[in-house]
């Protein structure tokens, strides 16, 4: 899909690479700089996948040139650095825009290029707190607790600076004007939260009420339950008709607050009353019992998978979830795909996951394997006659 379109990403971590790996993944030419003493050093397996490596001082003048150089040839740059240090670097957007009028400067940070605390230093969990989105997260009568760091980091900071990327992108080519993508993770972890904004305002949704909402635990048909075996079961069944083959499923219908035809579900009165019916005919089974169970039911029940478990599912194999490249590295498949599907093999495995494929693409379509830093250097110098 971005066959044709180089990619700059003069280093980084964590959000900055996973936005340019995913640009690489759907075609992009990517090329991440790093600085000469990590010469040799493996890049990040799955982070770095499909991507040339540079090494670029930039502590020298040569360092920056060649930057600069690099990206008056690009058609998108990623930075990640607090704001300001691209600026007095000469590589700021200013500095770029000036060798190359239509270039898309990417800038991922945590609080944003500007504001009091712009130059605070912060990481996901401190982004997520300070947007108030931390605090809504976790069980009634429990402390805050937060998904490692796929909310600010690479929810509401990588993918939103890929949207954003894209987006000038089109606008770039129409035009012949660049554009300057200011993705703060704070502005993206609350974007995240929109829903439950919206919910609030018609009513449905309490930010006072940690673990007392639709969503967050407090229902008793969106949680997750202890099995007979120690082992966990994901209950989802918001909408009437599933609801209705949950209770029926676990044969729990007359043990309900008010006749199964006539309940409102979603009425938080039922909750404390439900809760414990739920949780026993969940308890009283293993996880085995429970999976055959609910087999064609459209219950909105399923095991809570190890990532062992989840890697052998057969419809995770059956989808390619999981690849494993060349070195045995076993990683998430490229996402989303595009185009039609190659059709299964014999054994009920897709040959192919879909995805778009590039130069940072091996035969098969999967992205080419992380290299060591600054291999590619010479090679892309002398191919962009630098």
């Amino acid at each position: 899909m971005l066959k044709g379109v180089r990619v700059l990403d003069l280093g980084g971590i964590g959000p900055g690479p996973f936005a340019a790996m995913m640009l690489a993944d759907m075609g992009a030419e990517v090329i991440r700089l790093d600085p000469p003493k990590t010469a040799g050093q493996p890049m990040n397996p799955v982070l770095d996948r499909g991507k040339r490596s540079m090494t670029a001082d930039f502590k020298s003048e040569a360092g920056i040139e060649l930057a600069r150089s690099l990206a008056a040839k690009s058609d998108i740059v990623i930075e990640g650095f607090r704001p300001g240090a691209a600026e007095r670097l000469g590589l700021g957007p200013d500095d770029l825009h000036a060798l190359n009028p239509a270039l898309v400067y990417g800038r991922i940070t945590g609080y944003g290029q500007d504001g009091p605390k712009s130059q605070k230093a912060g990481h996901d969990l401190g982004y997520i707190a300070s947007s108030g989105l931390l605090n809504q997260l976790g069980r009634a009568d429990g402390p805050p607790q937060f998904p490692a760091n796929l909310i600010g980091d690479f929810g509401g900071g990588g993918m939103l600076l890929v949207v954003g990327v894209l987006g000038a992108l089109t606008s770039a080519r129409t035009t012949g004007i660049g554009t300057v993508v200011d993705t703060a993770m704070i502005d993206g972890a609350n974007l995240l939260y929109s829903m439950m904004h919206g919910f609030s305002e018609i009513g449905m949704w309490r930010h006072d009420a940690r673990g007392r909402n639709l969503l967050d635990s407090g229902a008793p048909f969106y949680d997750v339950y202890p099995t007979a075996d120690d082992r966990y079961v994901s209950v989802a069944c918001i909408e009437p008709a599933f609801f209705a083959e949950f209770v029926r499923t676990l044969d729990v219908e007359d043990r309900l607050p008010e006749p199964l035809g006539e309940i409102n579900h979603w009425q938080p009165k039922h909750w404390p009353v439900m809760r414990p019916v739920f949780a026993e005919a969940l308890a009283s089974r293993t996880l085995a019992e429970l999976e055959e169970l609910f087999t064609g039911r459209d219950a909105c029940v399923e095991p809570v998978l190890t990532m062992a478990e989840a890697k052998t599912d057969a419809h995770n194999q059956y989808r390619g979830l999981f690849y494993t490249d060349e070195a045995g590295i076993e990683q998430p498949a490229p996402a989303p795909r595009f185009g039609q599907a190659t059709a299964p093999t014999s054994t009920g495995t897709p040959t192919s996951t879909g995805a778009a494929t590039s130069d940072g693409a091996d035969s098969a379509g999967q992205p080419r394997r992380a290299s060591v830093i600054g291999a590619d250097t010479d090679a892309v110098i002398a191919e962009l006659g630098l």
